[in-house]
């Protein structure tokens, strides 16, 4: 019952506080509809395509991706925190223990114009499984295919914003990383190796598949599942729900947050590196479904209508965290 009123004054403050406050600021809802998804499928026919190979660790597919991914930021006018170009943060063939060649991550920002010290991550990983032994490419168009296309479409939301004088008031990181398939190394070497100091470091909103449904959700959709919002900060939980019910009405299933939940999907995705340091997370999830890491995890599966939604709510979220005048309080 604590929890419901908490959820219930904080919903009901962004509600009518929020409005009330804001009136001559810009409405995030007219940037949050140029993600679309006829751009998010034209982005993913190319990103999960036979010609990316599968994109594994340290491989010719994956090294197309990251060019692929530089390359759009480029063509968008959004920078690299790295400076000169260099969109990548490189990472050893020694950090991955043998498991893969010398990757890199990508990183591309959008500077704070009030507080740029504090930085917003929203992150996915931009590498899969490759090439099965019989031939056949793992293409991974929902792992993680749709959250990289997701981002990238994003960070052209909040472009836009900024053209029009409207930029975030925090700094915005787009963390693409590597590794995640062979045990989240990108993540975590960006973690033992940030471009901006951890303790500055709001949040991380991280995205691993959020292109299907899987089979409990098939007779409702419009759902996905969060993982970490309340972990660390029960005031991002509360924002996340809030934004939720004020845009889009979601169905938030819980399930794989629990303490003892058997996937441990909490510790399985990059999101888990940030939370190791203290920094709230959420972690956004459509479930596992029968093409998980096989060749048949193609883009003509993906419902992009529903990875819309998805990438606007998690648009919304962003943007509310970038503007709000406090930084989200640890438990």
């Amino acid at each position: 019952m604590k929890r419901l009123s908490i959820l219930f004054y904080a919903t009901l403050c962004f509600v009518s506080c929020s409005s009330s406050q804001n009136k001559n600021k810009p409405n995030a809802i007219e940037y949050a509809k140029t993600i679309k998804a006829s751009e998010l499928k034209e982005a993913l026919f190319i990103y999960a395509s036979d010609d990316f190979e599968g994109r594994e660790t340290g491989e010719p597919g994956q090294k197309k991706a990251v060019n692929y991914i530089k390359n759009e930021y480029q063509k968008l006018g959004i920078e690299s925190p790295l400076g000169d170009g260099n969109y990548f943060q490189e990472i050893p063939e020694s950090y991955f223990n043998g498991k893969a060649k010398a990757s890199e991550n990508v990183l591309a920002y959008i500077k704070g114009s009030e507080k740029p010290e504090e930085i917003i991550v929203i992150s996915a990983h931009l590498d899969h499984i490759g090439i099965s032994s019989n031939g056949e490419i793992n293409n991974g168009a929902d792992d993680d295919g749709s959250g990289t296309v997701a981002i990238i479409k994003m960070a052209k939301a909040f472009k836009e914003a900024e053209k029009n004088g409207h930029g975030p008031k925090r700094s915005i990181l787009f963390l693409h990383v590597t590794g995640e398939e062979i045990g989240l190394f990108g993540s975590r070497y960006y973690t033992d190796n940030p471009v901006f100091p951890l303790e500055n470091t709001v949040a991380d909103l991280n995205i691993d598949m959020i292109g299907r449904i899987d089979d409990k959700h098939k007779d409702n959709s419009n759902y996905l599942y969060l993982i970490g919002s309340d972990k660390l900060s029960q005031e991002l939980h509360d924002i996340s729900e809030a934004v939720n019910i004020k845009y889009f009405n979601m169905e938030f299933d819980y399930t794989f947050n629990e303490d003892d939940d058997p996937n441990r999907f909490y510790y399985r995705s990059d999101h888990y590196n940030f939370a190791k340091h203290n920094i709230p997370v959420i972690f956004y999830f459509n479930g596992t479904h029968d093409d998980y890491h096989r060749p048949s995890d193609t883009p003509d599966k993906i419902n992009y209508e529903l990875l819309e939604t998805r990438a606007r709510l998690i648009f919304h979220t962003a943007w509310e965290l970038a503007n709000r005048d406090e930084r989200i309080k640890l438990n």
